[in-house]
């Protein structure tokens, strides 16, 4: 006789019932569990609301933490480098001063193979994939930055600029807190507009760390990467901005990156001479630009491998800097000296020239790395050669020629960038003194609009898509289809309460959307709905999907204009919207934030 099977009842022990199955126990302690979270969900939601874009807020100041972390572990890398390379630890070219003649020659030159190198062999290790910049990803991609090709290109940065290379460090770092933000946007499954925006935050909370200027580096992004200032873009890159500088302050100091003196405008008739300044700035921006445009197609015509190019580039600075030790790093030392020492015209005319032809040789080369500091050092040379004749004809009615530098320094970031409203706040924030807003303001318009006249184009023209013909065209070109998500939370109309609670805890949508068995979209279960079965675990177990339906609720269709969306969206409270084709097919959703943000500007 075949053996008995254990019963699933329980049994009696000693005038008692045995206790249920661990299993069964198991699966009855998880539906309170579940059944908890849902209402601290119900009531969180009552009192606080959050939504789509409190959930926005949140990831950008993930993503600001991050962009702060990323400034004190690049500097770090770069100062390994450095060490490696000369055994010093001071400023780069503190370092140059200090070394032999020939070790000024050489270690450039190393440093621009080591770095060449490392892009050579690295196209096998990324795939030979491309690595998309930053801005590129914001304004014409989908978000995505490639984790191996833009690591490989780091690298090669670090060794450029830790070797004394004439390019700042800025545009790696940013890339590389861009690069985390992209990496986290996808581990939290954003949608495509919002992970665009996220990289933008990534961006912003880059330059604010790197510049210790939160709101120069919202701006930067706002002005010249999006476009736009709405506030549903903006204020997401501000609390990025905050929470990377509160995080590089806490590593690398409060300190202002520059050692400013105190502004003082003599008197206002002084406004003249700083008109004359934007001018020269704005006259000279697109010669600037072209030398720089003009030495890489100088150095593709040779052809020879990356890595012998950038070491050629590498020897040229080398060379400079056996005269001229200033030409290694990216001239902040530089800078600091011509805000804070006397000036005299032939020292900074050749620090000009040198620097320029420095930069232009490792820009050229192919190095990685940004050319917004050496742009500030060119700024404030200017800005000094236009102070000392003026401070020299009248000493009386006119500040010191430092002032000018200060300014030109505006100028000129206004007149490369095409962003005089950045350049302004950028500046602003790194002196904090209010007294120079006047003249900066005058400089840095007169700079923009002259370089404009002039054919100018700003530094990052070639990663950004040309403006977009003004009209309503993101309104009526796009569609829902271009938006949506395919994978809303739904759930079968003859699904019991328990299914209801477990989808509602594993997505954050505050209604569930309800299909019959082929697919069809039958109505919504909002979440404030279903708190009276919560509170009734009797009436929960015999209840199902059709009894908390909700059937009329409104929808648009894959082929709805974002213009017929934004109707729907005017008369509905909600965060969300359920797409249909022509049979009722539940096919996706789609989101207010996302919307918006689409339609806050054509490159946000």
């Amino acid at each position: 006789m075949a053996e008995a099977q254990p019963s699933a009842r329980p049994t009696r022990v000693r005038g008692c019932l045995a206790p249920p199955r661990a299993p069964k126990l198991a699966r009855i302690v998880l539906r309170l569990e579940l059944t908890r979270l849902l209402q601290l969900r119900l009531w969180i939601l009552e009192r606080f609301r959050p939504g789509e874009t409190e959930v926005t807020l949140f990831w950008a100041a993930l993503v600001g933490v991050a962009g702060g972390l990323a400034a004190p572990a690049f500097r770090l890398a770069i100062g390994g480098v450095q060490f490696a390379l000369t055994g010093s630890t001071l400023t780069l070219a503190e370092t140059a001063a200090t070394l032999a003649p020939w070790q000024r020659i050489l270690v450039p030159a190393a440093g621009g193979l080591l770095a060449g190198l490392v892009l050579f062999l690295g196209v096998r290790f990324a795939g030979g994939k491309r690595s998309a910049d930053y801005m590129e990803a914001v304004t014409l991609g989908d978000g995505v930055i490639r984790t191996r090709p833009t690591l490989i290109r780091i690298v090669s940065s670090v060794f450029s600029i830790g070797s004394g290379g004439s390019i700042g460090r800025e545009g790696p770092q940013v890339q590389l807190a861009a690069l985390l933000a992209s990496s986290i946007g996808r581990f939290a499954k954003l949608p495509r507009p919002r992970l665009r925006l996220l990289v933008a935050c990534g961006a912003a909370a880059g330059i604010a760390s790197a510049y210790n200027a939160p709101i120069g580096g919202a701006l930067f992004v706002a002005e010249i990467v999006l476009g736009t200032i709405a506030m549903q873009t903006f204020g997401p890159l501000i609390l990025s901005s905050v929470m990377a500088t509160v995080v590089a302050r806490i590593f690398l100091g409060g300190e202002p990156l520059f050692e400013v003196p105190r502004f003082r405008l003599v008197t206002y008739w002084e406004l003249a001479p700083h008109l004359a300044l934007g001018l020269v700035a704005g006259s000279f921006a697109p010669w600037f630009l072209r030398l720089l445009d003009q030495s890489g197609e100088l150095f593709s015509r040779w052809r020879a491998p990356v890595f012998a190019r950038m070491a050629v580039g590498g020897l040229v600075v080398g060379l400079l800097s056996v005269h001229e030790p200033e030409v290694w790093g990216n001239g902040d030392s530089a800078v600091s000296a011509i805000l804070s020492s006397s000036l005299v015209w032939t020292g900074l005319l050749t620090l000009l020239a040198y620097k320029l032809l420095a930069t232009a040789a490792t820009v050229g080369s192919g190095a990685v790395g940004g050319v917004f500091t050496p742009t500030l050092l060119v700024g404030g040379i200017m800005g000094g050669l236009v102070g000392i004749p003026i401070h020299h004809l009248f000493p009386e009615s006119t500040a010191q020629p430092n002032a000018y530098a200060l300014v030109g320094m505006g100028a000129m970031l206004s007149a490369t960038t095409l962003a005089p409203l950045t350049a302004i706040l950028i500046l602003f924030e790194m002196t904090l003194d209010y007294d120079i807003v006047l003249p900066l303001m005058v400089a840095c318009v007169t700079a923009y609009t002259s370089a404009r006249a002039f054919g100018g184009k700003s530094i990052y023209a070639e990663a950004l898509p040309s403006t977009p013909p003004p009209g309503p065209a993101p309104l009526d070109a796009l569609t829902v289809g271009d938006l949506m998500r395919t994978d809303p939370p739904r759930i079968a109309e003859n699904a019991r309460f328990q299914a209801i609670v477990e989808t509602f805890v594993k997505h954050r949508h505050h209604n569930l959307y309800v299909v019959d068995r082929e697919g069809r979209f039958r109505g919504v279960i909002p979440l404030h709905e279903i708190k009276p079965f919560l509170n009734d675990p009797e009436l929960a177990k015999l209840a199902i999907a059709q009894d908390v339906l909700r059937e009329e609720f409104p929808f648009v269709t894959p082929d709805s204009t974002l213009r017929e969306t934004l109707r729907q969206f005017e008369g509905h409270s909600g965060e969300r919207l359920p797409v249909l084709d022509e049979g009722r097919m539940l096919v996706g959703s789609i989101s207010k934030s996302d919307l918006l943000l689409t339609l806050s500007g054509s490159r946000a």
